[in-house]
């Protein structure tokens, strides 16, 4: 066995092209088989997840109706893009958006160890079957430095679940379920207050649409203003937009990423009147924010701590402002 991998890592070697090849084979597996970790947490989850359960709010919040009054009553969930190997591993750029946004608004706990691309909120690193080729395509540099586009399109597999009518109402609920515990975690939520708990997720590419996919199950299982905050991101017209109090799709005028999923997901065409999304942007629930020149990632994307034009301003201090001037802060 360990000769045959080493002769396909030998080949693999021999010119980038191959590699993309591989990535191709493995992107048309993954496809046939993303659902399964999906559906072996569902099974495993028991009766709660299963739906069997008269009230599936997870028990941790269930009972939880003495929280101090020191508690916090608003949350920020941030949830990022395709290219993260785990919850904890955030860009210097997403960690520095994060405590200044934190500064900004202390009445605010910030809940950053959701991985929005495995529905029992495992890291990669934590499978043990497949851990070791994520590790390598996370940290390698050198000619093998793109080797990080097999992260990338596994977890755009997850993403399309979220978004898909067969499996995404189980991969949404067990993102929501990991949620609402990290929440609890980060300041009892208080179930007991009559005051609505304000809830931002703030998701990046692939995460807004895991964002809008969590909302249904938060809905129904606390007293909430559920809002979400879309940077560069990427989701369809159906899911969460019927629960969704406000969207805000945040964009940079040189990201093309985000332009995609508009062709591909009906629903979001202008003429499907009937769509969730189109109705929301009726309603004036969903709102487009132009955040300046940011492109869907690198040096001059969203979280990139490059300035701009030697101004003095970075790429990440820009957005931060833009975030910050959203009408959400205040009561």
């Amino acid at each position: 066995m360990f000769k045959i991998i080493q002769k396909i890592w030998e080949w693999l070697r021999g010119e980038t092209l191959k590699l993309l090849i591989f990535a191709g084979i493995l992107l048309i597996i993954w496809g046939i088989i993303a659902p399964v970790g999906t559906l072996s947490w569902w099974l495993s989850a028991g009766t709660q997840a299963l739906g069997l359960d008269i009230n599936p709010t997870p028990d941790l919040i269930k009972n939880n109706n003495l929280a101090k009054t020191k508690d916090k009553n608003c949350y920020i969930i941030f949830l990022p893009g395709v290219g993260d190997f785990s919850a904890n591993e955030l860009t210097q750029g997403e960690e520095t958006f994060l405590n200044q946004l934190v500064k900004l608004h202390p009445q605010c706990a910030i809940v950053d160890d959701v991985f929005p691309y495995s529905a029992a909120n495992k890291s990669l690193g934590g499978q043990r079957f497949l851990a070791p080729v994520w590790r390598f395509a996370s940290k390698e540099h050198g000619w093998l430095k793109n080797a990080d586009v097999l992260i990338k399109i596994r977890n755009l597999w997850r993403f399309a679940i979220s978004a898909d009518n067969r499996y995404g109402s189980v991969y949404n609920l067990g993102i929501a379920k990991a949620i609402a515990e990290r929440m609890n975690a980060a300041s009892s939520i208080n179930t007991a207050s009559a005051q609505p708990i304000k809830i931002i997720l703030i998701g990046t590419s692939g995460g807004a649409q895991v964002s809008l996919g969590a909302v249904e199950y938060l809905d129904k299982w606390l007293n909430t203003r559920l809002i979400v905050v879309s940077v560069g991101g990427s989701f369809d017209g159906e899911t969460g937009f019927n629960r969704v109090e406000k969207v805000y799709h945040l964009r940079g005028s040189r990201d093309w990423v985000e332009d995609v999923t508009k062709i591909i997901f009906a629903d979001r065409w202008s003429w499907m009147v009937n769509s969730p999304f189109i109705q929301a942007v009726r309603q004036g629930r969903y709102q487009v924010v132009e955040t300046g020149s940011h492109t869907h990632d690198g040096i001059n994307g969203y979280f990139s701590t490059e300035k701009i034009d030697n101004t003095g301003t970075t790429y990440v201090g820009l957005l931060l402002e833009k975030v910050n001037q959203l009408p959400i802060w205040d009561d």
